[in-house]
C-alpha cells in the first residue's frame, strides 16, 4: 500500500468508508481486514465495477497496471472495490484479481450507500479523492487513466490542466522524434524485427495508420493503403508509413504487421496509446499525415483513400491543389461509368442467374440496374425482401428493361444459397471481388442498400430503397424527375385530403384547443396507432389527435374523400375555432 498522509480518522474516506453498523473495515483478497483509519494514501479511488461487465472487464487491468506502477513510484494512492456483482462467488471470483481493498460484499447498505452518494449510472465508473477532505477530485477517473495513465496522479483538476497544456505545447513543438520517439527507444521496427533509426524518417511525409487486428474495415483499408505505399516508393516519393498497433497482445500485433510493408512502432509500446489520445482517435481506420517538417498535415487522410482507391497516390501529398486534381478526376471517372466499368473485372464479366448460369454483364446494358446490398444475417434485409420481391415483380410487368443484381454479405455459401432462393432475380457469386469494390464506389455503410443504375450505365441514385418504399413500383425508374413528380403527386392528394377539415377544433380528450397540422409521423394519443400527413395538434403538450379520432363524431365525412366548406355534424364554428357541441 502506497505510503503518505494518515486519512484522518473523523473524516474524509474514514467517514465516507465506514458502515452505518459500524464495520471500520475493508478487505484485501486474501479476506484480511485493513482498519480503514490505517489507510495512508492521500489520494483514493472508488472503484465502481462488477464480474458481469465487459467493459469493466476491459478496464480493470488498465487499472491495475496503472495502480501497480503508481505504487512501484512510491505514489501515495490507493484503490476501493466498490462492487456490484449479485452474489458473493462472482464478487471473490473478480476481486481476487485486483490487488487493492474493497467494501465487504455482505454490507449492502454501504454499497447501497455509496452509490446513492456519488450518484452512480454506469460502470465502471471511478472516484477520485482527497483522502483526508473526502473532497471529490474527479468523477472521471476512468477517461483519466485511458487517456492519461499514471501520468494523471493525482488526478486534480491542477494536474489534468498541467497535463493539457503540456500536451497543447508538445503540439506547437511536434517533431518526428516527439511522435515516435521515448526517452529509452529512438527507432522503429519492420515486419523482420529489423531496427529503423527515427531519424530516417527525417525530411519525409509520414503516415501514421492506426490497426485493430482482424477488423474488417482496417483490413480493407491498408491493403489498399499497401498498393498506395508501393507506387509511391516507385515513383521516388519520400514517403513512409508507421503502424500504431491498438491490439492488446504480441501474437495479435505479429498477425496484423506481417504483411505490410511498412515501420511500426514496437508492440505493447504505451507510445501506441498517447498517439490515439494526441491525435483524438474516434475511429477506424486512421490515417494522420505527418509532413517533413515533423508537423501535422492532415488529422485523417483515410476518408480521401477510400474515395478513391489505389489511384489516391496521385494526390500525394494531398494538399488541397492535389485534392481538386483527385476531385476531376473522380468527377470524369463517374461521367464515363458504364455498367461495364462497374460489373467487369478480368474475366469476372457476368453474373448468376437462378439455376446457377453465368449470365453476361453485356446482357443488362441498356436496362435499369439495381444494385441490392444485403445478408441472410441482417434482420433489417430479411424484413424488407418481401417488400423487394413483390415491387419487382410489379415492374416488369411493365418495363422488361428492368433487373436487380443482389451483392451479398453472407459469411456462408448455404446463407447465401437460401437468402437467394427467395429472390426471382440475378446476382454476384458469394465472396466476388467486384462487392468490395462497389461497396467503396456507392459508399455503403449499412444494409439492405439498394443503388440505382440507368439504361446509360450513369448512377442514378445511391438510395433508391427510399423512394421504392414511398411509392413502390411507381418509383421506377427512380430518377430525380420521376421522384419529384411523385411527390407533388402526393403532396396535392395530402392537400385533397383534408379539404372541409375544420382548421381549429376542440376534443373531450385534450383540455387545448387542437390545430390542423402537416406532418410526417406520429403517435395518435386518441387510439395509440401511428399516424402520418396530417394531425390535430396541441404543441404545447405535444399531444396528436388522428382526424379520423379528432372528427370520429361527424358521421358523413370520410378520410381522404373531398368534404363540403360547412362544418362538419356535430361541430359549430364561431371565429376562427370550431368547438365540439
Amino acid at each position: 500500500m502506497a505510503d503518505a498522509t494518515h486519512a484522518a480518522a473523523d473524516g474524509g474516506v474514514a467517514t465516507i468508508l465506514a458502515s452505518v453498523d459500524g464495520r471500520d473495515f475493508l478487505l484485501r483478497n486474501s479476506a484480511d481486514k485493513v482498519k480503514i483509519s490505517s489507510i495512508k494514501a492521500s489520494t483514493v479511488a472508488l472503484y465502481f465495477s462488477a464480474s458481469w461487465c465487459p467493459p469493466c472487464r476491459r478496464f480493470t487491468p488498465n487499472l491495475i497496471e496503472a495502480y501497480n506502477e503508481l505504487v512501484s513510484q512510491g505514489k501515495s494512492f490507493e484503490v476501493v472495490f466498490v462492487s456490484g456483482d449479485s452474489d458473493q462467488d462472482a464478487f471473490n471470483a473478480y476481486f481476487a484479481k485486483m490487488p487493492w481493498l474493497a467494501v465487504p460484499f455482505s454490507d449492502s447498505k454501504a454499497l447501497a450507500k455509496l452509490n446513492e452518494r456519488y450518484k452512480v449510472m454506469g460502470i465502471p465508473h471511478l472516484v477520485i479523492l482527497d483522502a483526508k477532505s473526502g473532497e471529490i477530485y474527479t468523477e472521471d477517473g476512468v477517461e483519466l487513466v485511458h487517456e492519461y495513465g499514471t501520468e494523471a496522479y493525482p488526478f486534480t483538476t491542477e494536474r489534468i490542466n498541467e497535463l493539457k497544456e503540456q500536451e497543447k505545447a508538445a503540439k506547437d513543438n511536434q517533431t518526428i522524434h516527439s511522435l515516435f520517439g521515448t526517452p529509452t527507444r529512438d527507432y522503429l521496427i519492420t515486419n523482420k524485427g529489423d531496427k529503423v533509426p527515427i531519424s530516417d524518417l527525417e525530411g519525409k511525409c509520414v503516415g501514421l495508420c492506426f490497426v485493430v487486428n482482424g477488423y474488417g474495415p482496417v483490413v480493407q483499408f491498408t491493403s489498399v493503403l499497401a498498393k498506395i505505399y508501393e507506387k509511391l516508393k516507385a515513383v521516388g516519393e519520400k514517403f513512409e508509413v508507421v503502424m500504431v498497433s491498438l491490439d492488446g497482445d504480441e501474437e495479435s500485433f505479429n498477425e496484423s504487421f506481417a504483411d505490410m510493408p511498412w515501420l511500426a512502432i514496437p508492440q505493447g509500446d504505451k507510445m501506441c496509446e498517447k498517439l490515439a489520445r494526441y491525435f483524438e482517435l474516434s475511429g477506424l481506420p486512421m490515417l494522420v499525415l505527418i509532413g517533413p517538417d515533423g508537423k501535422t498535415l492532415n488529422d485523417d487522410i483515410a476518408d480521401i483513400i477510400d474515395e478513391h482507391g489505389p489511384d489516391a497516390w496521385e494526390g500525394f501529398p494531398f494538399s488541397a491543389e492535389k485534392l481538386e486534381i483527385l476531385a476531376e478526376k473522380a468527377k470524369a471517372k463517374a461521367e464515363s461509368q458504364t455498367l461495364e466499368s462497374l460489373l467487369v473485372t478480368g474475366d469476372l464479366d457476368f453474373v448468376l442467374g437462378k439455376d446457377g448460369a453465368k449470365v453476361p454483364v453485356s446482357e443488362l446494358v441498356g436496362k435499369t440496374v439495381l444494385l441490392y446490398f444485403s445478408a441472410k444475417w441482417c434482420p433489417p434485409c430479411r424484413a424488407f425482401l418481401p417488400k423487394l420481391v413483390n415491387e419487382y415483380n410489379k415492374i416488369k410487368e411493365k418495363h422488361n428493361d428492368f433487373e436487380i443484381v443482389f451483392i451479398s454479405s453472407d459469411r456462408e455459401q448455404s446463407s447465401y444459397d437460401e437468402f437467394f432462393s427467395g429472390m426471382p432475380w440475378l446476382a454476384l457469386p458469394l465472396g466476388d471481388e467486384r462487392k468490395q469494390q462497389l461497396s467503396k464506389i456507392f459508399k455503403i455503410t449499412g444494409i439492405p442498400s439498394l443503388v440505382a443504375i440507368g439504361p446509360d450505365g450513369k448512377t442514378v441514385t445511391k438510395d433508391a430503397k427510399t423512394p421504392l418504399v414511398a411509392h413502390g413500383a411507381d418509383a421506377f425508374p427512380f430518377t430525380e424527375e420521376k421522384l419529384q413528380d411523385l411527390e407533388k403527386e402526393k403532396e396535392k392528394k395530402i392537400n385533397d385530403m383534408a379539404k372541409g377539415w375544420p382548421e381549429k377544433l376542440k376534443h373531450d380528450l385534450h383540455d387545448h384547443e387542437l390545430v390542423l397540422t402537416r406532418c410526417t409521423t406520429y403517435g395518435c394519443d386518441g387510439c395509440d396507432e401511428m399516424g402520418d400527413s396530417w394531425s390535430y395538434r396541441c404543441k404545447e403538450c405535444d399531444f396528436d389527435l388522428h382526424p379520423k379520432c379528432a372528427l370520429e363524431e361527424k358521421g358523413d365525412v370520410e378520410m381522404g374523400e373531398e368534404n363540403a366548406e360547412a362544418a362538419p355534424a356535430g361541430y359549430v364554428c364561431e371565429g376562427d375555432v370550431c368547438r365540439k357541441v
